[in-house]
């Protein structure tokens, strides 16, 4: 490593800007690379949640039974494509393998240390480079229609208080609409997270952008990597649509489309697209104060001073680019069914997005084992931008072989074998 590395990093959505600011601060050069616009494809339209509620992972005991219920319906928050696709079908085999109390027990661990240090992490960002991403720490909303689902949170309520220290509050009936009158009175009821935040991800990534080239940062975009050239346990070069370029390090952040660099690098990265929707539009008269999941459509509500955006929904449906008009509308349903006054036109965007799911619900952090100088930092799956601080930080520190501020080990991709 010399004094000050050059470094390549491939990917300019959150977790890319993210690595590439903390490169500077421990004076690497670096020059950002993507294949469209930084900040414009899964980073863009999410619901921008900083979340230390979301501790629990996906693989939940009990979630292969919820998730076979809905995956074949085209009108659930989850739907699979049925196709011949092997590695698909592999991934859901071990995601299934992955559903039992301890292993997600132990992931919630490895999740929590991601999501609590890139909470404090962005509130120094924020005072540091004073940013204006519409922060607003008004905490989470989990809300239900259901009697019987809205008490049967409790339990989780109070794993994650017991286990981490997460506090929420119990919101029955009246109470809810008395804390976020946007919502109906007919409510069974809602736990509010009031620790979780929230933040507009395109002004973010406006930001981020911006920031990185006051600080030198070199950003391309419209460069697509196209190979890793490695010989000698080490990347020699990357061959682009804008020609061959060098670098000391090498970090590989292009979200749900790294695993096409899986073989070169010599390790596996069982990443599945999972596309995710959302609109966005301006802030409607009567809207809710405080970000919210309606629990029954696994839909997500975010109010910023500047708009209102309703999101979520997964499908398994490979890198497919067309916008399903049955999102759209089944956003429109749930808020109707949970909201005084739904939302209505104009929509300023309608948005697709390929999370970077991985079957573990942890992501990949950590060198690749033929590249000793390539650092991958991909598969966050829901929690890219909750965790976007502390993985810039963290790949940023194991690129420059600083002493990490995490221990870097469950993230590593040496989990998935050869």
């Amino acid at each position: 490593m010399t004094n000050s590395p050059t470094v390549i990093v491939v990917g300019g959505g959150a977790i890319g800007c993210s690595t590439a600011y903390y490169l500077t601060k421990l004076g690497c050069k670096v020059r950002v690379l993507d294949a469209g616009r930084v900040g414009r494809a899964c980073s863009h339209g999410n619901c921008g949640y900083i979340c230390p509620s979301h501790v629990l992972p996906l693989t939940a005991p009990g979630a292969v039974w919820r998730v076979l219920r809905m995956m074949f319906d085209k009108d659930s928050p989850l739907y699979v494509r049925p196709r011949f696709d092997p590695t698909l079908w592999s991934w859901l085999l071990r995601f299934g393998l992955h559903c039992r109390q301890g292993t997600m027990m132990k992931t919630a661990q490895a999740r929590h240390a991601l999501l609590a240090s890139s909470m404090k992490l962005y509130r120094e960002l924020l005072v540091d480079e004073s940013l204006d991403v519409e922060w607003q720490d008004r905490g989470l909303l989990f809300v239900y229609k259901s009697p019987h689902e809205f008490a049967g949170y409790e339990r989780t309520a109070d794993l994650v208080r017991h286990e981490f220290g997460i506090q929420s509050t119990r919101h029955e009936g009246t109470q809810l609409a008395e804390l976020e009158p946007a919502l109906r009175s007919d409510l069974a009821g809602g736990w509010h997270f009031p620790s979780d935040a929230h933040l507009r991800p395109d002004r973010l990534m406006e930001s981020m952008a911006s920031l990185l080239r006051t600080l030198g940062v070199e950003i391309m975009e419209g460069v697509t990597v196209e190979r890793i050239d490695v010989a000698g346990g080490s990347a020699q070069a990357i061959q682009t649509t804008h020609g061959r370029m060098t670098s000391d390090v090498l970090v590989l952040a292009a979200g749900a489309e790294s695993p096409k660099f899986a073989e070169q690098l010599g390790c596996r990265l069982p990443i599945q697209p999972g596309k995710g929707y959302s609109i966005t539009m301006p802030r409607p008269r009567g809207a809710p104060t405080i970000p919210m999941i309606f629990e029954e459509y696994h839909v997500a509500a975010t109010p910023w001073p500047s708009g209102l955006r309703i999101g979520s929904t997964m499908e398994f449906v490979g890198y497919d680019r067309s916008i399903n008009r049955r999102r759209i509308e089944l956003f429109r349903k749930a808020a109707a069914e949970y909201l005084r006054e739904p939302p209505c036109e104009p929509i300023q965007e309608e948005w697709y997005g390929w999370r970077p799911m991985t079957y573990d619900e942890l992501p990949c952090i950590g060198p690749a084992p033929k590249a000793r100088n390539v650092i991958v930092a991909a598969g966050h799956g829901m929690i890219g931008i909750a965790t976007m601080t502390a993985t810039g930080k963290l790949a940023s520190e194991l690129a420059t072989g600083t002493i990490p501020h995490l221990d870097p080990s469950p993230y590593s991709l040496t989990r998935f074998g050869g």
